[in-house]
């Protein structure tokens, strides 16, 4: 199991450009922690950054939401989605900002492209199952697991062929080969950035295990589980489809997470058929 100690941090802190959190994240986590915060104020904060509000409105008007009729106003989309609703979303959208893709040497658009996809599976998944689990972590889950990606392909010019090699070499996991050569790896990278984001703890812990084939059997919080296994399935449905093979450790971790979701094999490809026709059809 991965191991982060201060010391580590503070190396990737000297190491890597890892945006700051950004002041409206900050403004809305003030708001969080009133009493009672208004949804009102929730919308005209967002409603300043013009950018975030369209993301918004063509965010909640996709067919992952599947709403009866358009939203067109921050405040209608703000009401639906609720305070953590809309923290979530401002946070993904922020997260892509955050990096400049003109310095990666990988298609930053098609990677956070990749990311909102099981971002909207990871959700649609966590209403089906209808576990404990809110719906907007499941969603944050989905955004931030590979958000130490971004900072090591901006660093490093031949991070892209790494990738490329852990692909046609699956004998290994990413990480693995990335400490091999850099002496770090995304999910350790996704970790310190999730946290000085102020991500909730279970899903920094998440990021930072991701890739750890054993993780599901040492969780014993039921939702962190649960979490993890639609995490799994949101990344393997959208590999096979986006990909035409699945997700590297899907074969080794298919029957654990259908156990934790209480699913079958039939009922595993009927609902990627259902997602199938819900979120990729309507991207043709």
């Amino acid at each position: 199991m991965i191991e982060v100690n201060d010391s580590v941090l503070q190396q990737i802190n000297k190491s890597f450009v890892i945006p700051p959190q950004p002041e409206l994240l900050a403004d809305l986590k003030t708001l969080s922690e009133q009493e009672e915060p208004l949804l009102s104020d929730v919308a005209d904060v967002i409603a300043k950054d013009v950018a975030i509000s369209a993301a918004i409105l063509k965010t909640i008007n996709s067919p992952a939401y599947g709403l009866a009729r358009t939203v067109s106003d921050i405040r209608q989309a703000v009401m639906f989605l609720g305070l953590e609703g809309a923290f979530s979303l401002v946070r993904g959208l922020k997260l892509k900002e955050a990096f400049d893709p003109s310095k990666s040497c990988i298609s930053l658009n098609q990677f956070w492209d990749n990311s909102a996809t099981i971002a909207d599976i990871a959700m649609y998944l966590g209403n089906l199952v209808k576990s404990q689990v809110p719906v907007e972590d499941l969603y944050t889950l989905g955004l931030f697991h590979d958000c130490g990606v971004p900072p090591m392909a901006i660093k490093y010019q031949n991070y892209a062929a790494l990738r490329d090699f852990a692909d046609m070499n699956p004998q290994h996991s990413l990480p693995r080969y990335e400490e091999k050569k850099y002496k770090t790896s995304h999910p350790v990278i996704g970790y310190y950035l999730a946290s000085t984001w102020h991500l909730p703890k279970g899903i920094c812990q998440l990021i930072l295990h991701h890739h750890d084939m054993d993780y599901l059997n040492e969780l014993h919080d039921s939702n962190e589980q649960i979490c993890f296994a639609i995490l799994k399935m949101a990344e393997n449905i959208t590999n096979e489809e986006r990909s035409c093979r699945p997700a590297r450790d899907w074969l080794l971790l298919r029957n654990n997470v259908l156990d934790v979701l209480g699913l079958t094999d039939f009922d595993y490809n009927d609902i990627k058929e259902d997602i199938v026709e819900i979120i990729f059809d309507n991207e043709k």
